[in-house]
């Protein structure tokens, strides 16, 4: 494994204690300008969220004021009512993106993509680096508000579905996540640099439990404004 990577994943509580748990849950609060763009204000504010942990799919729960629940896979998305009824599926949901801007407004089931895909990734991230098919490359180190952080490329393979296939991932001294870059590709390769922090222990596990997500720009800066979405975790539980 590259070096770097191994620094990454073994700050964060090592592949070992990691690969004894398979499922992770959260609380999660949200907010940012994203989901009233996408003409769904509120419905994800406060919600649960249920993860596998390396068999990719992901559970919100309550999806809207109506206690819906979603399904996401990378081949199919379900929303069921509260008695396991499906309401809506999508298959093959990435197709369903094509020709989509920042400004194109987004289905239920193209929105349960979305959040599924993304808390996947955000929940799995650093040990996805030891995922099958995934290649890291140390970059030049980056220097941001007086610290200087470590960077890896990572580019994933097309079987894991996640914002891009090429991220950045900037760490502290310590192998801490502090920013998570990509072009949300689903929405017009929308450019995102997103901040991490206020670190807890869970189980052995070390996980942020703030997010905060900007706009990048091309010489890889952040502007402050808008804020695009905001995570804030709790109640996180691994079994």
């Amino acid at each position: 494994m590259n070096t770097l990577a191994q620094k990454i994943i073994d700050a964060h509580g090592g592949l070992e204690t990691w690969k004894t748990f398979t499922s992770l849950s959260a609380h999660l609060s949200q907010g940012g300008a994203l989901w009233a763009l996408k003409g769904h204000a509120d419905k994800l504010n406060e919600t649960n969220v249920t993860v596998g942990l390396g068999d990719e799919w992901a559970s919100h729960q309550p999806f809207g004021a109506d206690d819906k629940v979603t399904l996401l896979r990378p081949d199919k998305v379900e929303i069921k009512d509260r008695a396991g009824r499906v309401l809506e599926e999508l298959d093959t949901p990435r197709a369903s993106f094509i020709g989509h801007t920042l400004e194109t407004p987004w289905t239920e089931p193209q929105l349960a993509y979305f959040a599924g895909i993304a808390m996947w990734t955000y929940l799995s991230m650093p040990f996805l680096l030891a995922e099958p098919g995934v290649v890291c490359e140390q970059l030049d180190d980056w220097n941001e508000n007086d610290e200087t952080w470590q960077r890896l490329k990572v580019t994933f393979p097309k079987e894991i579905a996640t914002h891009s296939t090429v991220q950045t991932l900037y760490v502290d001294a310590e192998g801490l996540l502090k920013r998570h870059d990509y072009d949300v590709e689903i929405a017009g390769d929308t450019p995102g640099a997103h901040y991490i922090s206020d670190y807890t222990t869970v189980s052995g596990i070390r996980f942020p439990t703030k997010r905060r997500i900007f706009p990048r720009q091309g010489d890889g800066t952040s502007l402050p404004d808008p804020l695009v979405v905001s995570i804030d975790l709790s109640a996180i539980i691994l079994s």
